[in-house]
């Protein structure tokens, strides 16, 4: 700053006026103290500025886990809307099981760099578990894991059940009466509360199911979809995967096998990935809107930093009807 201040021939209270906007510079001098700044490619010393002022005008982002397919879409939520609100990202991350030390460790060394409020995005109840007696001092949002057991934590998240049972209550209203569910990872979240949406809706309307477990890959919905091809038993009418990845495995294993959907079997899947709409046939599918997701969060997170308490926050999916599903065949 001093030596832009000798390059502009001015003091550096008057660049320090001009970098922050002061309406006290006359135009004259702010122009020649901006062209000394460009010549010398000066920036502001963040760090020294979020020393001096206590803040750092930076939200913290933990990502926690293997299975967040849709991460990017949440990611450009978040970013977008702390753009929005005046505030930089900083990222941090583990992959495999966190134990609660880990998790502690990794919030410590963004609160160790004055992030000024957290976002916890999780696939794992672990993660949620770690959280419950946690405090940081800082406002701290957890993002698609659940709801928190801590009062001063906010959380939001897609109604994963809710999700699931608008699926399966599709196929219910088109006469399906044996719907079959590819769970995904039964270690996350999402898998979990799938499971729930789909059995209380198909207890609610008498019918039956049988669950396979899967891990939401690809892979895992073919070697599935062959296990039904290969057992003793009927096909059933109708088969509820865990999400899009896994119905793509679906729809393969089905195409080798000679299984047609949905006229011998209909398929649903979870998530709306980019491309779903052009699957043959096209997928029906739970449409969860992660980009809204990451916003929420960080609406949350502002609103907290601005003295409101903590909310807890469901966003409604959407089921999208699509050609991968219709009525089962007179007789099935």
């Amino acid at each position: 700053m001093m030596d832009v201040a000798r390059e502009a021939g001015v003091s550096h209270i008057t660049v320090s006026r001009v970098i922050n906007g002061h309406p006290s510079v006359r135009p004259e001098t702010r122009t020649r103290v901006e062209a000394a700044i460009r010549k010398l490619g000066y920036r502001r010393n963040s760090v020294a500025r979020a020393l001096k002022s206590r803040r750092s005008s930076t939200i913290g982002v933990v990502i926690a886990g293997s299975e967040l397919f849709e991460l990017p879409r949440i990611l450009l939520g978040v970013e977008t809307a702390a753009k929005q609100a005046g505030y930089w990202v900083s990222l941090a991350s583990w992959q495999g099981e966190p134990s609660t030390g880990d998790l502690r460790e990794t919030l410590q060394r963004l609160t160790d760099q004055s992030v000024e409020a957290i976002a916890v995005v999780a696939d794992r109840p672990v993660v949620v578990e770690a959280l419950s007696g946690l405090v940081l001092g800082v406002p701290v949002a957890v993002v698609m894991s659940g709801s928190v057991p801590n009062p001063d934590l906010s959380f939001v998240e897609v109604d994963q059940e809710l999700g699931a049972r608008l699926a399966v209550r599709h196929l219910l209203d088109l006469g399906h009466r044996n719907i079959v569910h590819l769970t995904g990872a039964l270690n996350t979240f999402d898998a979990r509360t799938r499971v729930d949406g789909w059995r209380a809706e198909l207890d609610a309307a008498g019918a039956e199911g049988a669950m396979l477990e899967g891990d939401f890959r690809a892979e895992s919905g073919f070697r599935l979809a062959h296990r039904l091809c290969d057992d003793d038993t009927p096909l059933p009418t109708a088969v509820f995967a865990g999400n899009d990845q896994m119905a793509m495995g679906v729809l393969a294993a089905f195409a080798e096998r000679g299984v047609r959907v949905p006229d011998d079997v209909s398929l649903v899947g979870f998530d709306d990935i980019t491309g779903a709409g052009y699957l043959v046939p096209a997928l029906t599918t739970v449409c969860q809107d992660f980009a809204h997701l990451g916003t929420s969060a960080i609406e949350l997170l502002v609103r907290m930093l601005g003295g409101e308490r903590a909310e807890r926050q469901k966003i409604t999916p959407e089921l999208v009807v699509r050609r991968s599903t219709a009525a089962p065949r007179a007789g099935s």
